[in-house]
């Protein structure tokens, strides 16, 4: 079976060249999803970095500090801890407008093979995917709801329980682009809700809120604190890209 399923591939690939999932080049059937370019394009988020958002820090802000940025040793998030795989940016845009706004649902796939890199030491058997919910218009324009998508794969991946719907929102917010971190904190101010089916299943349970992107954590804490004020025991958040506001 396998002999065969090697031989389909081969005149696959022959028939439909593989190509960049990023730029659209074509590259070598053995090469992964991403030309050698683009690759090189993409920024990892790596040590060191916040504990709880993921920014990147120096070492003197480490050695000063902690674990922590100086955002969020001034303002805790109510969150714990928060990992991301890349810094936003480059061909890591290109993969997640995609996703997000082309229809380029197979990119899901890839992003959360990086993020399932990055989210390691958070994916432990007991911790339940929660993917941050959009709301049911745009989830109906869109015909997906993209962090649903990574959390799902992540969940074949990593062998966990995924809720991919355990929230809502429970009234349609504007764009939260070019408002202020204090703007998108009031406009996200109660949006989120947990669904009633899913609060005994998710009290008592570490959560781990799946999304694309952070910029400045507004919808990330109140999705956190709708799950910490149903009873989760805590929560963490997973991310592809980390947004570096300047």
């Amino acid at each position: 079976m396998k002999w065969w399923k090697k031989i389909g591939r081969n005149v696959l690939d022959w028939l439909i060249p593989p190509s960049c999932i990023c730029c659209g080049d074509e590259i070598a059937p053995d090469g992964g999803h991403v030309c050698g370019p683009c690759f090189a394009g993409f920024h990892f988020v790596h040590f060191p970095f916040c504990d709880a958002c993921a920014l990147p820090i120096t070492q003197e802000e480490m050695a000063e500090r902690g674990a922590l940025c100086s955002d969020c040793e001034r303002r805790p998030p109510p969150w714990h801890r928060g990992r991301a795989a890349f810094l936003y940016g480059g061909p890591v845009r290109r993969l997640i407008m995609g996703l997000k706004y082309g229809g380029r649902t197979e990119q899901a796939s890839a992003l959360a093979r990086f993020m399932a890199q990055a989210g390691d030491d958070l994916l432990k058997p007991d911790a339940v995917l929660v993917p941050v919910p959009v709301h049911r218009w745009r989830l109906w324009g869109r015909g997906y709801n993209q962090a649903a998508l990574m959390a799902k794969v992540l969940s074949r991946r990593k062998h966990l329980v995924c809720y991919p719907d355990a929230l809502r929102r429970g009234f349609r917010t504007t764009s939260l682009a070019g408002l202020s971190r204090q703007g998108r904190r009031r406009q996200m101010a109660g949006a989120i809700v947990v669904q009633d089916r899913y609060r005994e299943m998710l009290r008592g349970r570490p959560v781990i809120l799946v999304d694309d992107i952070l910029t400045t954590g507004a919808t990330a804490e109140a999705c956190a604190k709708a799950l910490l004020e149903n009873g989760c025991v805590s929560v963490d958040i997973l991310v592809a890209a980390r947004v570096t506001l300047s």
